[in-house]
């Protein structure tokens, strides 16, 4: 008999709605929590550590002394032999990568990616170690470098070595992995909420409480810790700007626009470099110092552009670098970046993205008439970082954060929200996720609500479907399929049904199959050759737990019940049913609507009886 033989045409209600929550979030949230405290005191700790090796190393290369601080290029003590100070640690930095580990090559981010998405999470203990002292040797030895890169991916390491002590799974190691690159960012920049940004938009591809809370407390715990360790923020504190009017809020988006075309130049001229490296006929090992040794040309005409250069973004975020000196400072700190960038060695992109965004900034800002140079300095820094990166909330709010001028916030959001545009337009990858695509693996970036989990049963079960009495003969229901009976051969199970009309079991072709092999010659009912343990699910259950009940069971389909009448059958769910959900998703995307034709699907809509959504 059809399904319209059983009384269930009444309409069907949310009988469990007081199960569905907003957030699967549980109490292992709080282990999370519990061990993105010691994450982020271990990542403020490595934060420490790398500045002072990257202080040291400066000073001990450039002055021949020891000291803390990091200081200034311009009046270092090697002459013409600059040019060979990067190449000396390119060397030592390319015998560390072979003989050590290939990880530590690049600025470690795309590195991160790779360990979240298709490493479980783990990282190589040697990667905490080698890490920070590849990059410190490559930055104070000249590398045109920021601390950054470097110090996110030996965070990501050492949150997922403490991960590794725990009875965890991957998504909860991929949790404490990112904390400890947020801790590490936090700590460097004093930027808690950039930090955790980068994180939301970056390195997590979830927005889940289960994950972004323990990010945010290892942000916050190694941001505080930042104090004693390395000092207050903000780092490049400037005069508040006055309230900003229209002209200047406006003028911003072509800033940012600007910025969003010099972004996409840069990462074309990185993988530019990167692809005249590859067709080197000698081993990679020695690519990072024939890169150095543009790196020492450069620095040898203009000292700016070597090392971390924050005295730089300092200078630029107060208006301190104009005419000549920017241009010259813009051009080559791209060149050398580039160059050194695309031949593997170690180093950060954040600090170089925001020294040449903002003498961009400052260059055109000298033009423009509104603002000062230092203002769009920082837009623009906003706006190479959202657009480069792709992560324009963290452009915006780690300016904010770093200079403590939140008079600038719409200008920076207009700016870094432009350059996001332009470079989601025009390239089809970031500067992070091009070099994943290059060794065979996608990224998608783009982050929307699982459509498995708003949609229920009841949107997509068939209604019209065949139920067969429970003492059926078997060898009648194996004819009927075997002729192609469209009544019960519409879908791969039968449901069965007592003489009351109640659900006893489900038979599918491989039990007729089964039954014939196991009991040859033997006369049996559809119950006895079909299955009466079954699995039911409800007509407002998401698709999402579905789903998990079909792996975990491994079964291709299910009877529709009700949850105060659990043995009525009201429907029947397959995995064509749960495809169709897609078949939406994709009308819902591509297909364009005029009103009359949306009021019309409305109206059969609610003919069907669906329930409506809100």
């Amino acid at each position: 008999m059809r399904s319209a033989d059983l009384p269930s045409s009444e309409p069907i209600a949310n009988e469990g709605h007081s199960l569905l929550r907003d957030f699967r979030t549980d109490s292992r949230m709080l282990v999370l929590v519990g061990l993105a405290i010691p994450v982020g005191v271990v990542s403020a700790l490595v934060a420490k550590a790398l500045l002072w090796l990257i202080a040291e190393i400066t000073n001990l290369v450039f002055f021949q002394r020891f000291g803390t601080v990091l200081p200034p290029l311009e009046n270092h003590h090697l002459g013409p032999w600059i040019i060979a100070a990067p190449v000396v640690g390119a060397l030592i930095i390319g015998l560390m990568a072979r003989y050590g580990s290939e990880k530590i090559r690049g600025h470690g981010i795309p590195e991160a990616l790779e360990a979240i998405l298709l490493g479980r999470s783990i990282v190589d203990p040697k990667v905490a170690l080698l890490k920070p002292i590849s990059s410190a040797i490559s930055i104070g030895t000249g590398g045109p470098f920021g601390a950054e890169g470097p110090i996110i991916m030996t965070g990501c390491a050492f949150g997922s070595i403490i991960a590794q002590f725990f009875h965890l799974t991957a998504a909860e190691r991929k949790t404490l992995l990112v904390a400890g690159a947020a801790g590490g960012m936090a700590a460097v920049f004093s930027t808690p909420i950039a930090a955790t940004l980068l994180a939301v938009e970056l390195l997590l591809f979830e927005w889940r409480p289960r994950s972004f809370i323990p990010v945010a407390v290892a942000s916050v715990v190694a941001s505080l810790l930042r104090v004693p360790l390395i000092g207050a923020g903000p780092i490049f504190p400037i005069p508040p700007h006055a309230a900003l009017g229209p002209s200047v809020i406006l003028w911003a988006v072509p800033t940012g626009i600007l910025a969003g075309f010099a972004s996409g130049l840069l990462t074309v001229l990185v993988y530019f470099c990167e692809d005249i490296f590859l067709k080197l006929p000698i081993h990679w090992m020695w690519w990072p110092a024939i890169g150095a040794i543009f790196v020492g040309v450069g620095g040898w005409f203009d000292p700016r552009v070597l090392g971390v250069g924050y005295y730089l973004i300092d200078g630029l975020l107060k208006g301190h670098i104009l005419g000549a000196a920017v241009m010259s400072l813009l051009a080559l700190k791209a060149v050398v970046w580039s160059i050194s960038l695309g031949s593997g060695t170690s180093g950060g992109v954040l600090a170089p993205l925001l020294i040449i965004g903002g003498a961009l900034g400052a260059l055109v800002g000298q033009w423009l008439p509104a603002g000062d140079p230092g203002l769009w300095a920082m837009v623009a820094m906003a706006g190479m970082m959202g657009g480069t990166m792709r992560s324009p909330l963290t452009g915006m709010f780690f300016m904010l954060e770093l200079t403590a001028d939140f008079n600038a916030l719409p200008a920076l959001l207009c700016g870094s929200v432009a350059a996001l545009a332009v470079t989601v337009l025009l390239m089809k990858r970031s500067i992070l996720t091009e070099k994943l695509a290059r060794r065979g693996q996608h990224i998608a970036r783009e982050y929307s609500v699982d459509l498995f989990e708003l949609m229920r049963v009841a949107d997509v079960m068939d209604r019209d479907f065949t139920v067969l009495a429970a003492d059926t003969p078997l060898s009648q229901y194996s004819a009927r399929v075997a002729s192609g009976d469209p009544l019960v051969c519409s879908h791969q199970g039968t449901l069965l049904v007592n003489e009351a009309g109640d659900l006893a079991g489900i038979i599918t072709r491989g039990d007729i199959v089964r039954a014939f092999a196991r009991w040859p010659g033997a006369t049996l009912t559809v119950l006895e050759a079909g299955q009466k343990a079954l699995v039911v699910t409800y007509p407002d259950e998401t698709l999402y737990d579905v789903i998990a009940k079909l792996l975990r069971h491994d079964i291709g389909r299910l009877p529709v019940v009700k949850r105060a009448a659990p043995n009525r059958v009201i429907g029947y769910l397959g995995r064509a049913g749960i495809l169709s959900a897609r078949e939406k998703y994709h009308r819902e995307e591509d297909v364009r609507e005029s009103g009359a034709t949306i009021r019309t699907a409305a109206r059969q809509m609610r003919a069907q009886g669906r329930p409506k959504t809100g």
